[in-house]
């Protein structure tokens, strides 16, 4: 069965979704690839017939196990032209989610294969996120919260950043916030704004952008 770049983006759309801890519903899926709530019905009318998605009861859509290879196979990809971005090609990391996302589909098996070789089958992309997917359940149990939940006084390390907003990958990049970063916060604010500090200024997030972040809370009040 053919599958065309319209599919692989939904399956990989709904994969990370659950990833995220996300309920996926066709609202979901509208707010995710940003197209309207009819192309959404239409797509899941397409996965259902090809046998790659289910949709239960409430609308909640899932992938079946052919359904969910081809989204794992696509992620992975992604997460390789990422590194092969950064990493090679030293593209500023704000813009690297986009163009991996071009470039994905066109990916062939050979040159998959090329790129394992030359960076590795595991590890984290330049916005800190697993390789193979890691969802917040996974995350807090490796001891790391999301960025608003740091208490006031405490200091962390940056680990990862939602990578599908690129207006705040460049407000953090300009404030030198990214993985490996480190950051206290100061004061919780009352209208939901966090001041923190880094090692270079201070910076105000509102509490929609410290849920994009998660961090790993450190003892010391260091800041490098």
């Amino acid at each position: 069965m053919e599958t065309t770049v319209s599919k692989e983006d939904y399956l990989k759309a709904i994969a990370e979704a659950e990833t995220d801890g996300e309920p996926v519903i066709a609202a979901t899926l509208v707010r995710w690839l940003k197209v309207t709530p009819a192309a959404v019905t239409m797509a899941l009318r397409r996965l259902r017939r090809d046998g790659l998605a289910l949709v239960r009861k409430r609308g909640r859509v899932e992938l079946t196990a052919h359904g969910r290879e081809i989204a794992d196979r696509i992620r992975f990809r992604h997460h390789l032209i990422e590194r092969m971005l950064a990493e090679i090609f030293k593209m500023e990391w704000s813009k690297i989610h986009e163009e991996a996302e071009r470039l994905e589909h066109a990916v062939s098996a050979d040159f998959e294969e090329r790129l394992i070789a030359k960076l590795g089958a595991n590890g984290v992309c330049p916005h800190g996120n697993d390789i193979r997917g890691d969802g917040p359940s996974e995350r807090r149990l490796r001891g790391l919260l999301v960025l608003g939940e740091l208490p006031a006084g405490s200091t962390a390390i940056i680990e990862s950043v939602f990578e599908r907003d690129r207006a705040l990958l460049e407000y953090l990049d300009e404030r030198g916030l990214h993985p490996g970063a480190g950051i206290r916060a100061v004061h919780h604010n009352p209208d939901g704004t966090i001041k923190f500090e880094t090692g270079a200024s201070s910076v105000l997030l509102g509490a929609a952008a410290a849920a994009k972040i998660w961090v790993k809370p450190i003892r010391g009040p260091a800041i490098s």
